[in-house]
């Protein structure tokens, strides 16, 4: 049998040791100092003093893994800094620290030298592997900087306060099969904190600046502040685009805001999730060249799909039932982004096909805004409507001062107001399609 090796407060591990069980209270944790050291924590305990510090750590180092570990209240459980081939599994690490109090909004866009607490924090590492691990009950479960291959896999990053599972600037990783539910908090404001705001940046999974090219699948997100929060342009109007993201195969619903938000960034994918019981299943502001593709999207409070200046997107074979609005695509009267973002100064070139829309108010409703009740500069235009099925709807299709669109081959039956219902467009075509009565 291995011999068991006694931890002590600041030691350093460099060769393959066992913890002997026990409960340790190491305020300045332990560091692996040296390549290719396995440690096993064999069920081991150790505790930091709450505030600072980290329980384990790892720096420039190769070929370390970690096992069998619980570790609690430190503000990085297990840290681990510029370092390649490092695994973490079957650890248990919660109770880092805690923004404290409801009176504090997240700031998702905090860089690594800021980062929150947390469970297991990565910076600068590649080639490495998070799997069935236990990091919740604390703000922030797992925290990714500059990270790339990285395998976040089989992991419970349930209930924390902040973010279940956090990628900045981190790229071509892999999050799959990991459980992130409960990840919210109530933000009070106001002169006696009588008005609040569900979720407060929350999110199971947030993915910001220039965190390209992950694979996201079948993870659950549910009933989070947001099921996935991406965003691509950086609070000082610097742009840093989220791109080429897969997200096949998740369950986002139940959140009380957006289960997939995903905003200026371009050819992300969102394939086979469920967005339901949301205020929106998808918002997707700004965003081009993104493909929403056989969905399950129903009873979300305000809509399924939200898209405000978007183009060159594709809303296909997807199920939409008992949401307010199906689809809401639209122009501001007043693009707060323009200036950064002219490519999408109009909405357009949007394709909604072979979708099934049921049971909303408004199907599908496209529309430009007034700019104070006069005509606006901006347009949407260029919309394709194909051969989708719009039954049961107060109204099937909506378009408001919307041109040079095509509402073609769709089954429009049983919507009791209007099948397709237009105001103060131009050059849009209506033919072939089963309507019941006439526009």
């Amino acid at each position: 049998m291995a011999e068991w090796l006694t931890p002590e407060d600041g030691m350093t591990i460099t060769r393959d040791s066992m913890l002997a069980p026990g409960v340790y209270y190491l305020p300045h944790g332990i560091d692996i100092g040296a390549d290719h050291v396995t440690l096993d924590g064999n069920g081991a305990l150790l505790i930091g003093d709450d505030t600072h510090g980290r329980g384990v750590s790892v720096n420039q180092k190769t070929g370390v893994t970690i096992k069998n570990l619980r570790v609690e209240r430190f503000y990085h459980g297990i840290w681990i800094n510029a370092s390649a081939n490092t695994h973490v599994l079957n650890c248990s690490v919660t109770r880092t620290y805690e923004v404290r109090g409801p009176d504090v909004f997240l700031d998702v866009w905090l860089d690594r030298s800021q980062a929150y607490g947390g469970g297991i924090f990565l910076s600068g590492v590649i080639d490495a592997s998070l799997s069935n691990n236990d990091v919740q009950h604390q703000q922030n479960g797992i925290l990714l900087y500059g990270c790339n291959n990285v395998e976040v896999a089989g992991n419970n990053a349930s209930y924390n306060s902040g973010y279940g599972i956090l990628l900045y600037e981190s790229s071509q990783n892999t999050v799959e099969s990991n459980v992130a539910d409960f990840c919210c908090r109530i933000y009070h404001y106001g002169a006696d904190g009588e008005k609040y705001h569900n979720g407060a940046d929350a999110a199971a999974l947030v993915i910001m600046c220039n965190s390209s090219r992950n694979v996201v699948r079948h993870n659950k997100l549910r009933s989070s502040g947001d099921g996935v929060f991406l965003g691509g342009f950086h609070k000082d109007n610097v742009k840093v685009p989220c791109n080429d993201n897969l997200f096949e195969s998740n369950d986002g619903s139940n959140s009380p805001n957006i289960a997939f938000e995903a905003t200026f960034s371009q050819h992300n994918t969102f394939r086979n999730n469920r967005a339901d019981h949301c205020n929106y299943g998808f918002w997707l502001g700004y965003s081009s060249h993104t493909r929403v593709e056989n969905n399950t999207i129903k009873h979300n409070r305000i809509a399924g799909v939200a898209i405000e200046h978007g183009h060159a997107n594709s809303i296909k074979n997807n199920q939409f039932e008992y949401n307010r609005t199906g689809v809401q695509l639209w122009v501001s009267a007043r693009a707060a982004f323009s200036n950064y973002f002219p490519e999408c100064a109009e909405s357009y070139e949007t394709n909604i096909t072979g979708n099934h829309f049921s049971r909303h108010d408004q199907a599908i409703h496209v529309w430009t805004e007034r700019a104070d009740g006069g005509p606006s500069a901006r347009r949407c235009h260029h919309f394709t409507l194909l051969d989708n099925t719009i039954t049961d709807n107060r109204v099937g299709v909506q378009l408001e001062r919307v041109r040079d669109s095509v509402v073609q081959n769709n089954r429009v039956y049983d919507n009791p107001e209007a099948g397709v219902k237009m105001v103060g467009c131009k050059d849009v075509k209506v033919e072939a399609n089963q309507l019941e009565r006439p526009v």
